[in-house]
């Protein structure tokens, strides 16, 4: 199976800390890949490495086929990549519509049009600017703003990260249906539970090192293992 983005041996820096220790990974096009592990273990940094927000200093990425290591990340966001960042980060001054309205048009089938039949919400709430809306609804905006450059892989951290347990479905729901879409998905969550229902594949990380790959069917199937990534250290996970 062809992969749409893959990662190689990454090894990334804040200043002098070494936060990613050689992380590899792989997701498969057309698949629903998530990213687990505890707070701290260095999900989002490994997510802006790949979206060359900070770069790794050794390794490679490759998205498409293409090496796209060194690239900055406005290029890997017009080369087909959606990137739903952690806390939303819409436009709070501007109204829903405007906010829909940022992002880099790329020919497909996602237009604003079809955005209001996915999130009927934002359609009722399109005039109320981003500070107006609860915290679902930016979630869903954040998503429907990275889907409107008709995206081929779709990465989300943390998307239900602060929401009632019924949007966290909702918000479920629609990644899940991407795979429908055709879009891959790199998933990074702390809702073990509900991120391997609806995934292909599953990596967990620790401390910045890959603990744990393969399919999540497989994984959670494992209760103590998903139980324990809540605070999963690497020492647990290699001798499981």
């Amino acid at each position: 199976m062809n992969a749409a983005l893959s990662a190689e041996g990454l090894h990334t820096y804040y200043g002098k800390s070494h936060i990613l220790h050689g992380v590899s990974l792989e997701v498969a096009e057309g698949k629903i890949t998530a990213l687990l592990g505890r707070n701290g273990a260095g999900k989002t940094t490994t997510l802006r490495s790949l979206m060359g927000l900070t770069p790794a200093r050794e390794g490679r990425v490759t998205i498409f086929g293409a090496d796209t290591t060194h690239w900055p990340a406005f290029r890997i966001a017009a080369s087909g990549v959606g990137y739903v960042p952690e806390g939303r980060r819409i436009f709070a001054n501007l109204t829903v519509e405007e906010n829909l309205k940022v992002p880099l048009e790329r020919g497909g089938p996602w237009t604003v049009a079809r955005i209001y039949t996915l999130f009927p919400r934002l359609a009722e709430r399109k005039q109320n600017r981003g500070r107006q809306l609860s915290g679902g609804e930016q979630e869903m905006l954040s998503i429907a703003r990275a889907l409107l450059i008709n995206p081929k892989l779709l990465i989300l951290d943390e998307p239900s990260q602060g929401l009632a347990p019924l949007i966290v479905r909702e918000v479920f729901r629609i990644v899940s249906s991407m795979r429908d879409e055709g879009i891959s998905v790199l998933l990074v969550e702390q809702n073990a539970r509900m991120s391997l229902d609806i995934a292909d594949h599953a990596y967990v990380l620790d401390d910045g090192a890959v603990v744990y790959s393969g399919p999540a069917r497989e994984l959670a199937a494992d209760e103590a293992r998903v139980q324990a990534l809540a605070g999963a250290s690497a020492q647990e996970w290699t001798q499981v």
